[in-house]
């Protein structure tokens, strides 16, 4: 005779309650969200001639 598998814990989990969650999480995060650049998206090669290009300018109207 072959035992009935049981899902682990399905019915321990409250749908509901989680949806509730996530809800009030993503309430609190508004106007809270940060646009962070990871270092290895940035050109430091471009930053250097940006800055370099802006100091120049600078320069030239003073």
């Amino acid at each position: 005779m072959a035992k009935q598998q049981q899902q682990p814990n399905a019915s321990k989990t409250n749908a509901q309650e989680v949806r509730k969650q996530n809800q009030q999480s993503a309430q609190g995060a508004q106007g809270q969200q940060k646009n962070y650049e990871f270092a290895s998206e940035t050109d430091a090669q471009q930053v250097r001639q940006q800055n370099q290009q802006s100091s120049a300018r600078k320069n030239q109207q003073q």
